[in-house]
């Protein structure tokens, strides 16, 4: 049997396993089982995959090769609300088990690319819960200290990465549960933009809100899962497809200094824990102020949204989701579930629609605070309670929990938790990185710079600590800056088509001295025609706009024969975007060249 002591479950650990012959996928399910059996008292799993059912699995690994699998031999870990095939499905609920044929859209890309399900994990019942204690099966213990909570919903998930189980595993987040048992069980855990990762097949709790998140033992793990598990999905009207600089070649180590907010003193939070707070401070004055400037923000649209998820009307879509089966035998819930689940039942229409108002109103002036920032961090969890607390006092302190979470997919944003620090009592401490839909590259980057610098090993230290994002990407850009010299200047005749797609002035200025500038026949409105001429002797002045990424192709699609958009060449040697001629469009012009700009020749030609 082999010694998981002295195997790195990380996958590029595992894939250089592999490559040197240290062992084979099947040998190393066999242990993980082994393992999994001497931690029976820990209720971790609802189902566990049997060596007979992952046969498949190795199977099919060993009929495609290593080389053509990014995932091969990797195990993972399923929550028990996501459909693997052939396996039931519970939701931590027996009387609502049942046994899918298919699995959910997400784990059907993770298998077909090489990694191997173990099982289900234990979760907080119907996935309402931040504390991992509201489960038939037991309360799932943290890896670290098995007093103390494991956080949720998505307990067994993390607990299962944490111990050295799996190497990742999938769980869901609509509140908070891919997030807080990252952060107890010292582990990454990101939850995507909502519908980046298919929710087909998955079990909704507010199916307008759902995530499936993804826990794994460092940023570079989770950045190669997202990027297997990613794919817009007809049979699931939620999902969306990713942005191109959202994509596979935009994650890296963040090298250049970022402007990051932190919650003003005044919204901080930590119920009592004046440890948490500590941890908290620490880590933004000795860690994160090393490498970006950090700044404070009024937190309160997010804290005020975050409130919106229990005491509003989205409790209705639990209610929904549960259906008929809280209605028919209301019995089969816990006590504690079907308290909260049951309120869904009474909101009215109006309800829905007036908070719908308040959540928009909140949304712009939250998106107004990131607008300044590239990115915000919170603590993940305030504090750290043990399973008896939470069992004594279960709402209130599972309240607690989702602080500084339960706003995230109600404002659609994209979020992602690391370990930073340890409590006293040996658990993890978190913070979350977030910022809008679509920035989930851009939040690993910068996580992987801090994971660099903290160098923590993850989970329960099974798997030592790698240097992350060791990619040579360059970050995309969500600007380009474009030259113009005629009559797009600034106050002139079609400078409105530049404004009217968000760009800002930067800066006035000239070309190097190999152009030449001509006045175009024809208008209204009067051109002139750039054209690069290396015997020419002249600077021609020219402004440069910064036009938003999204907006140049349209803006290209307005620009008549014969200009275009070319490279050309300034005064400080770089070399921007803008308007250039080619030499077929001069016929009829008039050479300006010696006024030096398209301003000097309107106020000569006037």
């Amino acid at each position: 049997m082999l010694n998981l002591d002295h195997i790195d479950l990380t996958i590029s650990g595992l894939q250089a396993h592999y490559r040197n012959g240290d062992f084979t996928p099947a040998q190393l399910v066999a242990a993980l089982n082994a393992k999994a059996d001497s931690l029976g008292d820990n209720p971790i799993w609802i189902t566990r995959v049997s060596e007979a059912e992952i046969a498949q699995y190795l199977a099919y690994i060993d009929s495609q090769g290593q080389a053509d699998l990014p995932l091969y031999g990797v195990p993972f870990a399923i929550k028990d609300n996501i459909d693997l095939a052939a396996i039931p499905t519970t939701a931590a609920c027996k009387a609502f088990e049942f046994t899918p044929d298919d699995s959910a859209t997400v784990v059907a890309h993770l298998i077909a690319a090489g990694a191997i399900p173990m099982g289900k994990t234990n979760m907080d019942q119907f996935a309402t819960g931040l504390v991992g204690v509201r489960s038939p099966w037991g309360a799932c213990r943290n890896a670290l200290n098995s007093d103390i909570i494991s956080g949720g919903s998505s307990s067994g998930s993390a607990v299962a990465v944490a111990l050295g189980l799996a190497s990742f595993s999938l769980g869901t987040d609509t509140a908070g549960s891919g997030r807080v048992p990252a952060s107890l069980n010292n582990l990454v855990g990101l939850k995507p933009s909502r519908g980046l990762l298919s929710c087909h097949g998955v079990v909704p709790a507010c199916k307008s809100l759902d995530c499936v998140s993804i826990f794994a033992l460092n940023v570079d793990d989770a950045n190669q899962v997202l990027d297997v598990a990613t794919a817009h999905d007809r049979n699931d009207p939620f999902s969306r497809k990713a942005h191109f600089a959202n994509g596979p070649r935009y994650y890296r180590a963040e090298s250049q200094r970022r402007k990051i907010g932190v919650p003003d003193k005044a919204s901080l939070e930590f119920f009592g824990s004046s440890e948490a707070e500590s941890l908290f401070n620490h880590f933004v004055a000795n860690t994160l102020s090393i490498d970006h400037d950090v700044v404070g923000v009024d937190f309160t649209p997010f804290l005020q949204a975050a409130k919106l998820l229990y005491e509003g009307p989205w409790v209705a879509e639990r209610y929904l989701a549960t259906l008929p089966l809280i209605d028919a035998n209301p019995e089969a819930l816990l006590p504690v579930i079907n308290t909260i689940i049951g309120g869904g039942k009474h909101p009215r229409a109006a309800d829905a629609f007036a908070a719908q108002y308040r959540l928009q109103a909140l949304k712009a002036a939250a998106d107004a605070v990131l607008a300044d920032v590239d990115a915000v961090i919170t603590p993940t969890n305030p504090r750290a309670y043990t399973i008896a607390e939470v069992e004594a006092d279960p709402i209130a302190l599972n309240s607690q929990m989702g602080y500084y979470t339960n706003f995230m997919n109600l404002l659609d944003y994209a979020a992602l938790a690391i370990p930073v620090d340890f409590f006293a009592n040996g658990v993890g401490f978190g913070v979350t990185l977030f910022h809008h839909a679509q920035r989930d590259k851009d939040l690993l980057s910068i996580a992987a710079q801090l994971q660099n610098r903290l160098a923590i090993p993850p989970g329960s230290g099974h798997s030592p600590f790698k240097v992350q994002g060791q990619t040579t990407s360059l970050p995309p850009s969500t600007w380009v800056d474009i030259v113009v010299c005629g009559a797009h200047l600034e106050g002139l005749p079609l400078n409105w088509q530049l404004r009217e797609r968000g760009a800002e002035f930067v800066a006035r200025t000239t070309t190097s001295d190999n152009y030449r500038l001509f006045a175009l026949p024809g208008g209204p409105p009067a051109r002139p025609a750039l054209l690069r001429d290396a015997d020419a002797s002249t600077a021609i002045e020219v402004e440069v706009w910064r036009l938003p990424a999204d907006a140049v192709g349209t803006f290209i699609a307005e620009i008549p024969a014969p200009l275009g958009i070319g490279k050309v060449e300034l005064a400080d040697g770089r070399w921007l975007s803008g308007f250039i001629c080619d030499n077929w469009g001069l016929d009829g012009a008039k050479e300006i060249s010696s006024l030096g700009g398209w301003r000097a020749y309107i106020a000569n030609a006037g």
